[in-house]
């Protein structure tokens, strides 16, 4: 037995000293693919022995995720989250078929049939699709953040302190990519165009970036002021917070800073419990004023030719130049193309993610800016509503305004009925943030990355598994 355990050891030492020696010559010749070697060894054994860690260390390192694309092959992959994402799609489908089984109160839940109604429809007009490739690539794509990100982790949160846990795996490796970009930042003095090229090569750009934090950053504040919370769990909250809201100021998005005005505004009408009649009646006051002095209003917006620049002020009045800044006026003009779009197909759209390869015949030369790409070959519909609408028709964006309006529903009602008064405050929180979502989809769409992904289909799961599974007293926190 002693000779074998010496003989088991023996071979230990030797196996890792050939390891190294051999990684050493690689990596002295250029060659660093066997240093992975370990860790790919460790995540396969995750992937079948500790799925729940494995795909909480995938949350983790989530912020700090780059775009890999290999241009001759024409595909792109989030390193080394997505590869790992479709690994454990495929062992959690696997594992359903043999237990044919999952909880049937998420599977009735009206935001999991809403949900599983959009996927439908992205599948089904990704067969009727003008680039049926494109299309099937983001519906697989779509699959795997929810099915990875809403019907699996959703069973983690059956348990509540996974619930607890959840954000801060997400927000604190954030919070550390948000630092490091402010100091790269800073470098420059926080010029602006400086800090677009500060969040690469780990955000596709500023607003991305902006997004992200404004989407994250609501639920911390909540969770500061929540007495519930130990004072040391509070201030941790609060300096997360802080280091969020550094850096959406930073990020020079004004969709962001929009965004974070709208989840205020909705705060103050839950905190003073404005009756929600009056908010529609002002909602429709406010549009009938629009319409009767549209041309007035027009007029006003013309006048103002303020661009955006590094000047904060300045910044911010350009928010309402629809006369000479470039970044407004090109949004316009991709809203118009999606809307011509949609003229010639209103039922079953172009098909999903085919908006930038068909849009370039749809933009007239009345809407051209000094950004207009005349092949169509930048970027997407700046809209999750109106990018739908011209990719998946009407009863795509009606599908995607029903989810949204079913999460805000679902957060609501955890927030003035669920017993737990913890989860009542992070249902607020997470409700916030997806208010601020939905105002910043009125501008851009960013669903299709990782960053963005990761917290809109998990803060959604939170949002059910609180109503399913933790509808009753439940014990909190200690207020110590």
């Amino acid at each position: 037995m002693i000779v074998s355990d010496l003989s088991k050891i023996k071979v230990l030492y030797a196996s890792c000293i050939l390891f190294i020696a051999v990684n050493t010559i690689l990596i002295t010749f250029g060659h660093y693919w066997l240093a992975a070697l370990p860790v790919a060894l460790v995540a396969v054994l995750m992937l079948f022995f500790s799925l729940d860690k494995l795909l909480l260390t995938i949350v983790a390192i989530t912020p700090f995720t780059f775009k890999y694309k290999h241009a001759e092959m024409g595909f792109s992959v989030d390193v080394p989250t997505e590869p790992l994402i479709v690994a454990i799609m495929v062992v959690f489908i696997l594992k359903l078929l043999y237990e044919k089984h999952y909880e049937r109160n998420v599977l009735k839940h009206p935001l999991t049939i809403i949900l599983s109604l959009n996927l439908l429809w992205i599948l089904f007009t990704s067969i009727t699709s003008e680039i049926p490739v494109v299309s099937l690539k983001f519906f697989v794509s779509r699959l795997w953040f929810v099915v990875v990100f809403y019907f699996l982790v959703i069973k983690l949160f059956k348990n509540a302190k996974n619930i607890r846990l959840f954000p801060w795996i997400f927000a604190v490796p954030l919070a550390v990519m948000v630092l490091y970009i402010t100091y790269i930042h800073s470098l420059s003095g926080f010029e602006r165009f400086a800090g677009i090229a500060a969040v690469k090569p780990f955000f596709n750009d500023h607003t991305n970036y902006g997004a992200t934090l404004a989407m994250v950053a609501p639920l911390f504040a909540i969770m500061a002021f929540y007495k519930g919370y130990s004072p040391t769990m509070r201030g941790v909250s609060l300096a997360l917070f802080i280091i969020f809201s550094v850096g959406i100021l930073f990020s020079y998005s004004r969709a962001s800073w929009i965004s974070l005005a709208v989840s205020a505004v909705v705060f103050l009408i839950l905190a003073f419990k404005i009756n929600f009649k009056l908010i529609i009646a002002a909602s429709l006051i406010a549009v009938g004023v629009f319409f009767s002095y549209q041309e007035q209003v027009m007029i006003q917006l013309e006048r103002n030719t303020t661009e955006s620049s590094g000047d904060f002020s300045e910044h911010v009045r350009s928010i309402s130049n629809i006369t000479s800044d470039a970044s407004n006026l090109e949004r316009i003009n991709r809203w118009r193309s999606a809307i011509r779009m949609y003229h010639e197909r209103p039922v079953l759209g172009w098909g999903p993610g085919t908006y930038q390869f068909v849009y370039a015949p749809y933009q007239l030369s009345e809407d051209y800016t000094i950004i207009t790409t005349h092949f169509g070959d930048w970027g997407n519909a700046h809209s999750e509503y109106l990018g739908p609408l011209s990719e998946t028709g009407m009863p795509g964006m009606l599908l995607v305004i029903a989810l949204f309006t079913m999460v805000i529903i679902t957060a609501v009602r955890n927030f003035k009925n669920n017993p737990n008064k913890e989860f009542r405050w992070m249902s607020l929180g997470i409700l916030l943030g997806f208010v601020s979502y939905f105002t910043h989809g009125l501008l851009n769409n960013f669903l299709d990355t990782d960053k963005i992904s990761v917290p809109f289909w998990s803060f959604m799961a939170i949002l059910v598994a609180i109503n399913v599974f933790h509808n009753r007293k439940a014990p909190e926190l200690d207020e110590s």
